[in-house]
């Protein structure tokens, strides 16, 4: 039985003040804070193993690269990739998703052809796709959603059609907190000879995660939504869409010969990774995912819907309080949007930090999305698992709080 007010002892950022009130950390879906197992991991690298991967022959490299190829094959597992090859490490999602709009993307999308994505994508998922389109003369196309924000399928049915190369899809939003079908969406794409890439920032920290099972073709993450350090992430390809791509940056580690005048490059993974990588990060992203491996993907997700289920009805009953995305507690995740009447979001947010409570409040990089909601912008409350009721108690005082002070002018 995992004791999660156990685990919060892990996180030593966690035990501050802020404003002289003791820290609420809910910006989760923006980055989560990382254990003293994932800082230790950092620091011993560099204390102890810091040395260029893969060419040299000393003992500081081979330890090295023993060790960044290993946090390759704990990604693997994590993810269920069919093998270690098809994990290229990159900087992040964003990067990801524009290694595929500048590689799979040029080679393989033609004029007239359609990308499909939704009204509810993060800006990461949304321009390179746009830059795909005026590239190759190509159509982007935005899939809607009803009112608590699920994609109308059957609309999909109509939009994913012969003419779709690519289909492109948040496994759950980082606005309205809602899962999105990647079977089924996959199964729409392939059926048209499209590809289907998943932006995963969102789902891969909080839900077991099964690329084969999702059966989609490329799926791309971060590190540091999933107590891992930034500046690391993963794409994840199927090994013959990878083959068929060029890699688009070049220069060292990702060469075989290099002549005069061409080159070759190495297999893969090696291929997409120019450069000297991020070996620190990779290696720390390895001791995250041993982590929540440790602690189970199945138990961060139902302790994560148990929070939701104890915070989201409260955060019903404030009046004025809308809450946006789906409204039943099974069909939601730990991102909780809302706007409080009369209160703009960013004056809502600091003041709930004058509380110690940290949210977010803006457009989430997701200005379609407030467009099509008709909205300016929004407070997100992000929980993660070492978040408490007693977190959620205090979000809760302090909106009430903020409503008290904007209603009358004293709290």
């Amino acid at each position: 039985m995992i004791n999660f007010s156990e685990l919060r002892e892990d996180f030593p950022i966690l035990f501050q003040e802020v404003n002289d009130e003791p820290l609420v950390y809910l910006d989760n879906a923006a980055t989560t804070q990382k254990p003293k197992q994932v800082l230790d991991a950092l620091r011993y690298y560099y204390e102890n193993d810091n040395a260029n991967v893969h060419r040299g022959v000393h003992t500081l490299a081979e330890r090295a690269t023993v060790k960044y190829e290993g946090a390759r094959e704990k990604v693997r597992a994590f993810i269920n990739a069919n093998e270690s090859a098809e994990v290229l490490f990159t900087r992040g999602t964003t990067t990801g998703l524009n290694w595929l709009s500048r590689s799979y993307g040029d080679a393989f999308v033609n004029e007239g052809d359609e990308i499909v994505i939704s009204f509810m994508e993060h800006h990461s998922n949304i321009i390179p796709w746009q830059q795909l389109a005026d590239r190759k003369g190509a159509k982007l196309r935005y899939l809607s959603m009803n009112q608590e924000g699920f994609i109308d399928m059957e609309e999909a049915k109509q939009v994913i059609n012969d003419k779709t190369a690519i289909v492109s899809i948040a496994h759950v939003s980082n606005v309205l907190g809602v899962v999105n079908p990647i079977n089924e969406l996959a199964k729409l794409a392939h059926d048209n000879g499209a590809v289907m890439i998943v932006d995963g920032a969102q789902s891969s920290p909080h839900m077991k995660v099964d690329v084969q099972a999702l059966d989609c073709d490329f799926f791309a993450f971060s590190g540091h939504k999933m107590c891992g350090p930034t500046g690391i992430g993963v794409l994840y390809g199927k090994r013959p869409l990878l083959e068929q791509m060029e890699p688009i940056e070049f220069g060292g580690e990702m060469i075989d010969f290099v002549n005069l005048y061409d080159s070759t490059w190495k297999e893969l993974p090696w291929k997409f990774e120019a450069g000297t990588p991020n070996i620190a990060g990779a290696i720390a992203l390895g001791a995250a995912i041993d982590y929540l491996t440790a602690v189970g993907m199945e138990n961060i997700h139902q302790y994560e819907q148990n929070l939701v289920a104890y915070v989201l009805p409260k955060l019903q009953s404030i009046d004025g309080l809308t809450v946006y995305g789906p409204q039943d507690v099974e069909n939601h995740t730990g991102v909780l949007s809302f706007n409080l009447e009369g209160v703009h979001p960013h004056d809502l947010a600091t003041a709930l930090d004058m509380e110690g409570v940290a949210v977010r409040a803006g457009h989430h990089c997701a200005q379609p999305l407030m467009k099509y909601l008709d909205l300016p912008a929004t407070a997100r409350a992000s929980f993660y698992f070492y978040n408490t009721k007693a977190d959620a108690d205090r979000l809760i005082s302090a909106l009430e709080a903020t409503k008290e002070f904007f209603k009358n002018g004293a709290i």
